[in-house]
């Protein structure tokens, strides 16, 4: 019954994966068919050539194709001296705000009559000489109607800033953001050095699907169409690397994952061993010992430190793979959370579930993990036979894993236990306004932090469904994907912002995923049945790991391109804002106003680098109400 409820399962998988697919992509492409927006008719140009990197000469590139009219081209130029700017102005201002803040003080309901009055008068008395004059600092003296002294700070100048002053902090961040705020207004005038990246808005979601499932030029790397990201998803910092620098960085990001990765297999083969009470006598007989004489120790070291210290390294390392995952230079958050995905799947699974069963079973000792490896490497199914051997002993640790998950885990994530831990340390740092408005933002919902854990489980369910003794698996495993769905649609729909969509291509992540787990589902059955001596029933899976193999082949081809692009019957004709008013750009005037979740506060739906047209902010003051009440978040005013 082994070989048939494995290939029962593996068949109920494949067929699951099948009609969800086509149920996800009759919604995708419904949905994005019907749609006009800027971002469904962009395409992401690269790999642009020298002689073709101006705006005018990428028009009549793409016209010249007879796909469809351009309406707009943005093309990326190197603006990191314009970013670096409005970067250090954003700290001036934030550092001119914790002075004005420290100077005027905040007020209680039993303020006195001085402070209201400091309220009300803002301004101080400069002196006519500015604060930074070549290099300089002068003295100054101020006028001022506040009983509080001005704060101070100090700054560094001479010869390697060997020389130090303490001048006035209000004066001094002043003068600063009004220099940078001149650099700035004359640095957006200036012609940048033009990237090999452009934004090609078309003026049909047609033409745009035709460019980015066609070959553009035939040489090899030059004019690569691509789906564009929506506005408010691009990093813009990135757009301005070059493809050497990006190559760079994916390769580094490989190397230090693969350091990472041998890292991880040496940390969890000690955490392996606590399974077993032969791996730890071997190492420590005394306490192997203590936790035989004392039950109680025994099940908690052996069962649970094990799969609490599992639980933590699943919290703790998303996020330096997160990390990781923005040094990689991709063009939008949407590329950035796919990729945290695949990698945090990667170590959830062949870390925490494939090295540590290896590593976990009973008869492997610390001094015998060499020889386990040297003996995989000489023979295949050795693998096979220490995956069957593992899961058959750890079938406990698992249930209290998925248990920890489920029961454990679950209610700290609805109640954000993260953000609300953090509030009073971070509510004790703010002092500005704008400190306090960042103190009641939602925290992000990040599909890489919570979806790898999910896939997790399903792996375990799956492995452990044919398996002896295994329903109390696949109990937990049901309690967890119920109290899971409930917790995680409550997040996205009332409690965590989830600010970038990928337009379903998660789904590919996941569908892989499973089929990953299905193939170690059937070489761990395949052993299973040759550690029982039931060599030719263990053969019987070979045909059944040849097939899954294929059918992920055909999934890709078949399902892949419907997942990624918008097939041209699904398109709709009917323009959904209606006929373009004579006179005016269609490019405008669906850029004016936001029509689809893509909308920019700043630029609206306009593909441009934000530090190119935002308003230079001001500062932030809060404004003390007239009977002494003081509401930091509430009132605030711009000075």
């Amino acid at each position: 019954m082994y070989v048939v409820f494995t290939y029962l399962f593996s068949a109920l998988a494949m067929y699951l994966l099948i009609t969800t697919t086509q149920k996800i992509i009759k919604i995708r492409q419904e949905y994005l068919g019907s749609q006009t927006t800027v971002t469904d008719r962009t395409i992401r140009l690269s790999g642009i050539p020298s002689d073709l990197r101006d705006e005018e000469k990428i028009t009549e590139t793409i016209e010249n194709l007879q796909i469809g009219k351009v309406e707009s081209v943005i093309l990326c130029r190197d603006w990191k001296e314009l970013d670096d700017m409005i970067a250090q102005r954003l700290t001036f201002l934030r550092k001119l705000e914790e002075a004005w803040t420290v100077h005027l003080g905040y007020s209680r309901a039993g303020s006195t009559q001085a402070s209201r009055e400091r309220a009300q008068s803002r301004a101080a008395v400069r002196e006519d000489a500015p604060l930074l004059d070549d290099g300089e600092v002068h003295e100054q003296s101020h006028v001022a109607a506040y009983g509080q002294d001005r704060p101070k700070t100090r700054i560094w100048y001479g010869f390697l800033g060997l020389q130090s002053r303490t001048v006035d902090a209000i004066d001094y961040f002043e003068e600063r953001l009004r220099r940078l705020d001149e650099k700035i207004t004359t640095a957006r005038k200036k012609t940048f050095t033009p990237m090999p990246l452009a934004f090609v808005t078309l003026d049909s979601v047609a033409a745009c699907q035709m460019a980015v499932q066609a070959t553009m030029d035939p040489k090899p790397m030059q004019l690569l169409a691509n789906p564009a990201p929506a506005p408010s998803d691009v990093i813009w910092q990135n757009t301005y690397l070059s493809r050497s620098s990006r190559i760079t960085r994916a390769w580094s990001v490989t190397l230090i994952i693969l350091i990472l990765t041998v890292f991880w297999t040496a940390l969890l083969v000690p955490i392996a061993g606590l399974v077993s009470i032969k791996s730890i006598c071997s190492v420590w007989p005394q306490l192997a010992f203590a936790l035989e004489s004392n039950p109680i120790s025994q099940s908690l070291v052996a069962t649970g430190l094990p799969t609490a210290l599992i639980s933590l390294l699943t919290v703790l390392v998303p996020f330096l793979y997160y990390w990781l995952s923005t040094q990689q230079g991709m063009l939008s958050q949407g590329e950035v959370e796919m990729s945290l995905i695949s990698k945090n799947f990667f170590f959830t699974f062949f870390n925490l579930f494939l090295l540590f069963t290896i590593f976990g079973t009973a008869s492997i000792t610390f001094a015998k993990v060499n020889d386990t490896l040297a003996g995989a490497s000489k023979d295949a199914s050795e693998i096979a036979r220490k995956l069957a051997t593992s899961l058959q002993d750890l079938d406990y640790f698992y249930i209290n894993l998925i248990i920890l998950q489920a029961l454990g885990l679950f209610p700290f994530r609805l109640l954000e236990f993260g953000s609300v831990a953090l509030y009073p340390i971070t509510l004790i740092g703010a002092k500005t306004p704008r400190d306090y408005a960042e103190l009641v933002q939602p925290p992000v919902f990040s599909y890489g932090f919570y979806l790898p854990q999910t896939l997790l489980i399903f792996v375990i369910c799956v492995v452990y469904s044919v398996l002896q003794s295994s329903w109390l698996i696949l109990f937990f495993g049901l309690v967890y994907f119920l109290i899971g769905s409930f917790i995680y649609k409550y997040q996205l729909l009332y409690a965590m912002d989830h600010r970038q969509h990928s337009t379903g291509q998660a789904w590919l992540i996941i569908c892989n995923c499973v089929v990953v787990g299905l193939l170690f589902f059937e070489i761990a059955m395949a052993g299973l049945l040759a550690l029982r001596a039931a060599f030719y029933r263990s053969i019987l899976i070979i045909p059944l790991l040849a097939g899954t193999i294929w059918f992920n082949i055909f999934f890709r081809r078949t399902y892949d391109p419907l997942m990624k692009f918008i097939a041209l019957r699904s398109l709709n004709s009917k323009p959904p804002f209606g006929n373009v008013a004579p006179g005016e750009s269609r490019y405008e005037r669906e850029t004016d106003h936001g029509r689809a979740v893509d909308e920019d506060d700043e630029t609206g739906l306009r593909y441009i680098n934000p530090s190119l047209v935002i308003p230079l902010e001001e500062v932030w003051l809060a404004q003390n109400r007239a009977n002494g009440t003081d509401h930091r978040d509430e009132a605030v005013e711009d000075v």
